[in-house]
């Protein structure tokens, strides 16, 4: 599933939604404890601090450290951060869930400045989300 890209502000906003065989609780370990996460977010999460200020710090296949403060935090519902990149500058990430029967829809948006980056992101975003359903599904 692609996601929909639309002009917010001064800033481009990503958002995919998909479905998920999963209750909310799963989900929310996968998108907030870092053995999970680090089983499909593009970044290994070092450090994650859960809670609304919190610092979480990533490194990349090639030891670059990239650094995030979380933004909002509702569990099991709404985990949000904002990341600090040098080359692209903050990147709002939201992740919300919503009960749906016996799984939640997983809403993701993705907030950035350069609209430029959107193809690109739009792609690797897609490419994690996959990840992310394998992983739940034990993949």
């Amino acid at each position: 599933m692609n996601g929909t890209l639309r002009r917010v502000g001064d800033t481009w906003a990503l958002r995919f939604e998909r479905r998920l065989a999963h209750p909310p609780e799963k989900v929310w370990r996968a998108i907030t404890e870092p053995e999970h996460l680090n089983q499909w977010y593009p970044f290994a999460a070092t450090e994650l601090d859960l809670r609304v200020g919190g610092a979480i710090r990533f490194r990349d296949e090639e030891s670059t450290e990239l650094r995030a403060e979380i933004t909002e935090l509702l569990p099991p519902k709404v985990f949000a951060f904002q990341e600090f990149d040098e080359e692209t500058g903050a990147h709002g990430l939201h992740f919300e869930l919503v009960p749906d029967g016996e799984g939640c829809r997983l809403v993701f948006t993705h907030t950035f400045a350069d609209r430029t980056w959107a193809a690109q992101t739009e792609a690797g975003w897609v490419r994690c989300l996959d990840a992310l359903t394998g992983v739940l599904d034990g993949r």
